[in-house]
This record gives C-alpha cells, structure tokens and sequence, in this order.
C-alpha cells in the first residue's frame, strides 16, 4: 500500500461527543471530581483498579492529584461518560497519541460498576473509535491490556479490537510483572466495524426491559 501522500495527522482534541445513550465530556476536575471519585473512589471501588498502573486511590484531592499527575506526564485527553440524567458513570482516554502514524489507544477505561454491560459503555467506545477514524483521518486505534486481565480481553475482542500479541515482562507494575496484551482496529475494518456498532446500537435492538435482541458483531464469520 503506498501512503505517499500520507500527511500526519490532527490530535484528538478536548470536545464534547454526544451519542443516543448518554454523552461523553473532556475532563474538568472543577465540574467532575466528585461524580468520578463517587464511581471510582474509596476502598469500595478499589477492585476496579486492580490492573491499573496507578490507583485506588483515598479522597477526591489524592484522586484528582495523582490522576492529573499521570495523565499530564502522558499526554492523555480524557473523556467523562455521562448517561441522560447527568450522572458520571466513568471514562476513558486518548492516550499513545502518534500523530505522524495516525493512530491512538484507547485507554485508561473505568466502567463504574452501574456503567458495565451497558448500551451507553458500548456506545463510548463506538464515538472515540468514530472520532479517531472519522474525523481524523487515522490509520490505527489501540488497546492494551494486562495480559492477565481477563474481562479487559474480553470486552477488547467484543468491542472489535483484533488480538495482536502479547509482550512478555513488559512492565513492573504495583510491584508485580506486567504482560501486555495488544489489540487493534484499523481503518481498512473500520467501515464493517462502524456498520455493526451501528446496527446494535439501534434502540430497536433492544426491548421493553432494555435487553439486547441480538449480540454485537464486530467479527468476520
């Protein structure tokens, strides 16, 4: 394939992403600290953060300080998911931002618990990869994950993301070994990828309870 013509890319800028099921906001601690720490805070939440590379964290103060802190030094645009009633019920970041190679990762990803298993959990990773994709012209969007997180995985291979490998001792994390797991959608499955978010994503998928009809189907038969 020749890229010949291939000019970097724009970076994914802070900016609101409004979809059929809630919405999705860049962060501002100001109007979000206490929503996020409600969902992601405190020794109840801790679980949560067991694959991350920084948490749980204790007090809104110690979470907005130590979050920032990481997220400054890399260069993550962080996305506040919120349903129709305002609630915060998570986020996740544009993070491996490669303006030159056209590709992101989708990452730093906190479902509140009332978030998992959720047309609106879906639906956020369908508007950041429609983003990446759509509007800014990329050529690849990433997740990775603690090869040992199994539910990671899964939702990655749910949500469309191939998987590409694993690297072995890649990380020292909290004190233990980390191997990472790659994951990837690129432009050339987008379309196939986009049509069947779309399809599950219509409200007539799913029923008076708000139940799925059928199952999402990002993969080739």
């Amino acid at each position: 394939m020749s890229l010949e013509n291939w000019t970097p890319r724009p970076r994914p800028a802070a900016k609101t992403f409004a979809g059929r099921y809630g919405r999705l906001e860049p962060l501002d601690w100001a109007r979000h600290r206490a929503g996020l720490y409600a969902v992601a805070g405190g020794e109840a939440n801790g679980a949560l953060w067991r694959y991350m590379p920084l948490g749980p964290f204790i007090g809104e103060a110690a979470f907005e300080r130590d979050f920032e802190a990481k997220r400054a030094q890399e260069g993550w645009e962080t996305q506040v998911i919120i349903d129709p009633h305002g609630t915060i019920m998570g986020m996740a970041s544009f993070m491996r931002i490669r303006e030159a190679q056209g590709s992101a990762e989708i990452g730093a990803v906190l479902f509140g618990r009332a978030l998992q298993r959720t047309a609106l959990a879906t639906e956020a990773v369908f508007l950041m990869a429609r983003y990446v994709f759509d509007e800014l012209g990329y050529r690849r969007f990433e997740w990775k994950c603690n090869a040992a997180n199994q539910a990671s995985r899964r939702a990655a291979e749910r949500f469309g993301f191939t998987y590409e490998g694993t690297f072995r001792n890649d990380m020292v994390t909290k004190g233990e070994n980390r191997d990472t797991a790659w994951f990837s959608i690129i432009d050339s499955e987008w379309p196939r990828i986009r049509s069947a978010y779309e399809a599950w994503l219509d409200p007539a998928n799913f029923d008076g309870t708000g139940r799925q009809i059928f199952r999402l189907k990002t993969k080739q038969a």
